[in-house]
This record gives structure tokens, C-alpha cells and sequence, in this order.
């Protein structure tokens, strides 16, 4: 476990966060050679610091609206803004939710502007490369209306509680749809499986909601 405060915002590190990193890491570069290792080293490093910024969003935003004790924990799955007993409004909610790809989409930006400042065919290139990469897929990912991504959440805080049902009647669409489609064109299980996850995690509030 490593923890560290940044901002007077306490931070979590799991070691499934780093697993699942190392993981992307192979399956990107491989793992055959040193130079191969040292690239996954790299891209950990990438993948660590854009989520860390993607969560660091979150819990800034809702400091500002008033929460106390804001946490952040990086996971195997990503990462989370942890607010004990907050209670924002529907507009904080959106916002506090919406700062978390935001800000992650404006580093990718930064990246992007930088990669090609910086040596050629250095370590520090090849950092801001997949920097820049990671930002932008991992905002774009978080902003599908499934929830609990952070468009699932999003969407939550514009329909309000009175329409929570249909907020994951919708979730459950997007995310079957959605997954069919990303294993039709990467032929990949993973995706689809974390969103049929999801999906069935809104299946089961649907099912108790109407059960109450």
C-alpha cells in the first residue's frame, strides 16, 4: 500500500492499480527485453499520473463546494474521489463530476503540445506520448452514460432521483451496445466484461428499486 497527501488531499495507492497498469503495459509494449520493460515502466508512470490528476479533479472541485475529509483511492479499476457525509446539490454534483475528465482531457492537451518539444526517442518522449494517450482515451471511456462511470453519473445528476430508474434502464443499453460494438472492433473481452459488470450492477438497483 503507498499513500501520500497532495493538496491536504490524502491519496491511496493499491497495488491491484499498479498490477492492472503493468498489465496494459505488456499488452502494449511487451515484456521480451529491457528496453521493453523500461517502456511499460514508462507508460505505468503515464497511466499513475493521469488518473491520479483525473481523480485529483474530483476531490478539488468538491472541496471547493464544502466537503470535508475528501479522500482519494487508486484501484485496479481506475481510481475514486471518496466524500464522507457530503451532500452536494444536483448542479455540484454535475460539476464535481465533470471535473475529473475535464481537467484529465486539458493534461492530455499539455501532453500533446509537449511531446514533440521534447527529445526525440527519449524516455521523457515517450512519457508524454503515452500521457497523452492515456488522458484522452480514459476521459473519453469516463464520459459514456453507463453508470457508475462518470457520464453514468453525469447523466444521474441532469435526470435527478425522481428518474433514477430510468437512469440505469439507460445505463444497462449503452453499456450492451457499446460493449458489443468494442468486441466487434478490438476483439477484446475485457471491455465488454467490465461493462457488462456495470450493467448488471444497474440491473440489481433497478430490481430493488421496484422491489421497495
Amino acid at each position: 500500500m503507498f499513500e501520500f497527501t497532495i493538496f491536504r488531499i490524502p491519496v491511496r495507492v493499491e497495488p491491484l492499480h499498479w498490477l492492472i497498469l503493468g498489465f496494459l503495459g505488456m499488452q502494449t509494449y511487451g515484456l521480451s527485453n529491457r528496453g521493453e520493460i523500461l517502456f511499460v515502466l514508462v507508460f505505468m508512470a503515464a497511466g499513475f499520473t493521469s488518473i491520479l490528476v483525473h481523480e485529483l479533479g474530483h476531490a478539488i472541485t468538491g472541496k471547493k463546494f464544502g466537503s470535508r475529509d475528501t479522500q482519494v483511492v487508486l484501484h485496479g479499476m481506475g481510481g475514486v474521489a471518496i466524500f464522507p457525509h457530503a451532500r452536494f446539490t444536483r448542479p455540484q454534483s454535475f460539476l464535481v463530476t465533470a471535473a475529473g475528465p475535464g481537467i484529465q482531457i486539458i493534461l492530455g492537451f499539455v501532453a500533446l503540445f509537449l511531446v514533440n518539444k521534447a527529445p526525440s526517442g527519449t524516455y521523457a518522449q515517450q512519457y508524454l506520448s503515452d500521457l497523452y494517450l492515456v488522458s484522452f482515451f480514459w476521459a473519453i471511456l469516463n464520459c459514456i452514460p453507463v453508470w457508475p462511470l462518470d457520464g453514468g453519473q453525469m447523466m444521474g445528476a441532469v435526470l435527478g432521483p425522481k428518474r433514477e430508474i430510468l437512469t440505469h434502464q439507460i445505463s444497462i443499453g449503452v453499456a450492451v451496445v457499446v460493449g458489443l460494438a468494442g468486441l466487434l472492433i478490438t476483439k477484446m473481452f475485457l471491455f465488454p466484461i467490465l461493462l457488462g459488470f456495470m450493467a448488471s450492477q444497474s440491473w440489481k438497483i433497478i430490481q430493488q428499486r421496484n422491489f421497495r
